[in-house]
């Protein structure tokens, strides 16, 4: 890769050529826990931008340029009264839609903000996050994708800061091999004991650990294959002549992944530059089996990424908890039993922005080089008034379903039949099934 492509790929600011394509689709901005509390008020910074977002009495939610239209003062720090925020500096007030409603200091009877506007966003609540339309023109519909179509109690959204750009922090979740490496465990812990956790609970239909396909089975197939929202990746481990464990995931274009969790479980994980060189993941989990139990989520993730700004307690500045001892005899990477430390690790030690001019990619690197030429194609037409992926109206967005993500031990010659099949069977088990729809063909 040139290094003139790497810059294409990585900037996100207002103008740029990533920036703009990014901005033609919904932006998770922050939780809608975030929100709850005696004050409905934070700033939030994406692609970029500085922004507050806040919430007013009637439950909508805004998103506005953060400095006052008046003289710039911080509007993060406004007064939430009277349908809107109001600026602590000279009292002007704005709704969520950017409106001025009031100018008090002005003189009686003046209609000075009739005239103001403030630059406003949409914002719509999905699944325990917030996500904001940051482009022109009218933003896409929700796909109906099983994130965005279970109902809250099935549900469970966290999210965490990494101090890196938000390319080289996506495709870590399109790279298959790394597990077997970065995720080695070198004992297995009871899956009973592992709800909530990536990796450690038992496969769909074998007792088999996952921690234990990844460590003894390191040399995957890899099959990549383009679709209508993105990317689907199949990555094959040979177990025996009969049986081959299979994991399927997805690419959703342009910056979520669709990962297995467990049997019962699903992760839609977006990440989201914050600016070139720091980003947050957002995660969905999807339960396709009992209610998800959000205390118990949520306190397991609190201690590695606490709030209130999920930055996690371990980074470059302590050897993201490095320990030659644990290396040594527990994990592969020294760094703890939370996966998201190790992948934190790979991305974040990469450097600020990643130097892809030096790159050697390799044949398992096929979802890599699969999805930048996606990314690049699209850059293009976006600049150029194309199509893009991924942008559904209303109606066609109800042909988008699923995606299946699936991990299990099934027959080796008949992988995408067993694949396609437990899929199909965990959606009509699936308490909230009614709501779905079968994949399109």
């Amino acid at each position: 890769m040139r290094a003139e492509q790497n810059d294409l790929i990585t900037q996100i600011g207002s103008g740029t050529p990533a920036g703009g394509l990014l901005r033609n689709y919904w932006q998770p901005v922050a939780l809608v826990d975030e929100l709850e509390g005696a004050r409905a008020c934070k700033v939030a910074r994406v692609l970029g931008e500085d922004l507050v977002l806040f919430q007013d009495e009637q439950g909508r939610y805004g998103l506005l340029d953060r400095h006052c239209a008046h003289r710039g003062a911080d509007l993060a720090y406004g007064r939430l009264e009277q349908g809107g925020l109001r600026c602590a500096f000279h009292g002007w007030l704005y709704d969520v839609a950017g409106r001025c409603l009031e100018t008090p200091a002005e003189p009686e009877g003046s209609r000075m903000c009739e005239h103001i506007r403030q630059r406003s966003y949409p914002v719509v609540a999905r699944s325990g996050i917030l996500f904001a339309y940051l482009g022109a023109g009218e933003p896409p519909s929700f796909p109906h994708f099983d994130c965005f179509v279970a109902p809250e109690t099935h549900t469970f959204a966290f999210k965490g800061y990494w101090d890196c750009n938000w390319l080289q922090a996506l495709e870590v979740g399109i790279d298959p091999a790394h597990a077997s490496y970065l995720h080695r465990f070198f004992e297995d812990e009871d899956p009973a004991a592992s709800y909530g956790r990536q990796f450690r609970s038992a496969s769909t239909d074998s007792q088999m650990p996952m921690t234990k396909v990844l460590r003894e089975y390191d040399r995957p197939e890899i099959r990549v294959e383009r679709t209508d929202y993105g990317m689907r990746l199949t990555t094959l481990r040979r177990i025996d002549a009969a049986h081959t464990h299979v994991r399927v995931t997805n690419l959703l274009f342009p910056q979520t992944f669709v990962i297995p969790m467990s049997a019962e479980m699903t992760i839609s994980q977006w990440h989201v530059p914050v600016h070139d060189t720091g980003c947050y993941w957002y995660a969905i989990f999807t339960s396709f089996g009992a209610p998800v139990d959000k205390d118990t989520m949520r306190a397991q993730r609190l201690k590695t990424y606490p709030a209130p700004d999920y930055v996690p307690i371990f980074g470059r500045a302590n050897q993201w908890g490095f320990n030659p001892e644990e290396q040594r005899s527990a994990t592969y990477t020294g760094m703890g039993f939370d996966i998201n430390i190790h992948d934190q690790w790979a991305c974040e030690s990469q450097g600020p922005i990643h130097d892809r001019t030096r790159e050697h990619l390799a044949s398992t690197d096929k979802g890599i080089v699969l999805y930048r030429r996606l990314l690049l194609d699209a850059i293009e037409k976006n600049a150029k008034g194309g199509k893009l992926l991924l942008r559904p109206d209303a109606e066609s967005a109800r042909a988008f379903t699923g995606p299946p993500a699936i991990d299990g031990i099934g027959p080796a010659d008949r992988v995408e039949e067993y694949w396609k099949q437990t899929d199909a069977l965990r959606r009509r088990q699936a308490p909230w099934s009614a709501q779905t729809e079968p994949e399109a063909a």
